[in-house]
């Protein structure tokens, strides 16, 4: 269906009031700005209307607009003729399957406040709020660095979700069929604290411009239970979960004792459980900050849970690195196919697990293993960060049997290792794990003999000890 009008811009008078009269107008800025952002996108200049409070406004003017973008403040919510051209909007688009109402927020209204037609779509704020007094404040050098982290960021998520609805639109409402470079399709990004939410758009931006389907697409409920039940329906709907835990805490939902990230993530590993034993393909990727002096206490708790607890960890991949190191890694892990061919090794692989600094200690027991008619997997050390974690996940997803070496490494780097191995099912493997081993040529720490409890056989003691213990555990791996 072809439309006259490409946005239409409804908005309260006093939004769009100077203090000189010489100068743009708030509304007439957004405006230039949108087009230009559009322009881009679209590759073609879009045809914006602005349609004030005092305008009139016809039913034959609401059907010829594609989408409507409302300048959300108190001034409008205060206007009964704004209120009516909302409502005239949904009445002309009843029919309408895709979402074509997009609120923007000129200032800071809480739920309740907004309309209620209004309150489930996802909100573009677009006002500055100051840190240190946590005053509201209009942006007057819409080209300040605060404007640019902010301002600029969201009217590039809105042009690229107007874009979005016009292309489904202009499609007849039927789902544009985008090139089909990935296996995944819809991605459950889930919400941060407010000091992520830059870097979450910009994720979020990415994933778009590639195609995704990216969840939740409207304002999470405030109330717990309702909370959790769009939340778990949106997970039911992605293969991929994507959660970015940083310095804040996050909002407490009425009736629940933990934020709205902890919730999340909780739900997030229940659903990779379920799935899991349903046969059905879904990862998590989890970034913790690399700075969090300003945590909290009760977020270190919650991130320190995140690290240690087997069941918060579920099908997940934790990393705590640089964000672009991060990005990389969220890209190559949906470049990649589960499908891909795996070479078949007869059930004789090994994953002998260690660190640069005993590559030369544990050459003797890689020559036991390779005698005792096994294939010895090995981490790389050479190369970017990418292809050694690419080289990791794919040992992970091969291997039939792990030995992890600890030699001048502490019980922390082996933790992690112990962890990376549980978490191996949730990197694509499709065959069960038949042996898992700690080998240490010194008497082991208790924190060695506790993952004992996690499946793991401890080989310890002098080299000639550990060296014999090693065949035994071989010979019983080929039984």
């Amino acid at each position: 269906m072809a439309f006259e009008i490409d946005v239409l811009v409804t908005y309260a008078e006093k939004d769009n009031e100077s203090a000189k009269k010489s100068d743009i107008g708030w509304v007439t800025n957004f405006k230039k700005f949108l087009e230009l952002m559009l322009f881009q996108v679209l590759g073609q200049r879009p045809n914006i209307l602005l349609k004030g409070e005092f305008d009139s406004v016809t039913a034959s003017t609401m059907d010829n607009a594609a989408v409507l973008v409302t300048i959300l403040s108190k001034d409008f919510i205060q206007s009964g003729r704004c209120l009516d051209s909302v409502e005239a909007f949904y009445k002309a688009t009843s029919s309408s399957k895709s979402n074509r109402v997009f609120k923007v927020l000129k200032a800071p209204l809480s739920n309740q406040e907004q309309p209620p037609r209004l309150r489930d779509l996802l909100g573009y704020d677009m006002y500055q709020l100051d840190t240190e007094t946590g005053q509201m404040k209009e942006y007057l050098d819409f080209f300040s660095q605060e404007a640019e982290k902010q301002y600029w960021m969201k009217m590039v998520d809105l042009a690229y979700d107007i874009h979005e609805a016009l292309i489904l639109l202009k499609e007849g409402e039927q789902k544009t069929e985008v090139k089909n470079i990935f296996k995944r399709k819809t991605i459950y990004l889930a919400e941060t604290g407010h000091d992520l939410s830059v870097q979450r758009n910009i994720i979020k931006r990415e994933l778009q411009r590639h195609g995704y389907v990216v969840l939740p697409n409207q304002t999470l409920p405030q109330h717990l239970n309702d909370l959790e039940r769009a939340v778990k329906k949106d997970l039911a709907d992605s293969t991929l979960s994507i959660h970015l835990v940083g310095s804040a805490y996050g909002e407490i939902p009425e009736g629940a004792d933990r934020s709205v990230v902890d919730i999340q993530n909780k739900i997030a590993a229940e659903e990779s459980l379920a799935k899991k034993s349903r046969k059905e393909d879904f990862s998590r990727l989890i970034w913790i900050a690399p700075n969090l002096k300003n945590a909290s206490d009760r977020q270190k708790a919650f991130i320190d849970t995140i690290r240690r607890d087997v069941e918060a960890q579920e099908g997940a991949e934790i990393l705590q690195n640089p964000l672009e190191d991060f990005k990389n890694i969220m890209r190559e892990e949906l470049l990649e196919s589960p499908d891909s061919t795996e070479e078949d090794y007869s059930g004789k692989a090994i994953y002998l697990v260690h660190d640069r600094i005993d590559h030369l200690e544990v050459k003797p027991f890689k020559e036991v293993i390779e005698k005792s008619g096994f294939k010895v997997l090995m981490p790389e050390f050479e190369g970017d960060l990418l292809e050694l974690r690419k080289n990791h996940i794919d040992n992970l997803r091969k291997f039939d049997g792990a030995i992890i070496y600890k030699g001048k490494v502490n019980d922390q780097w082996v933790r992690m290792k112990v962890l990376d191995l549980l978490k191996a099912p949730g990197f694509g493997r499709k065959k069960p794990i038949k042996g898992k081993a700690i080998l240490t040529e010194t008497n082991p720490t208790s924190t060695l003999e506790s993952f004992k409890s996690h499946n793991m056989t401890l080989i310890a003691g002098d080299h000639n000890k550990s060296m014999e213990s090693l065949k035994m555990f071989l010979e019983e791996f080929k039984a």
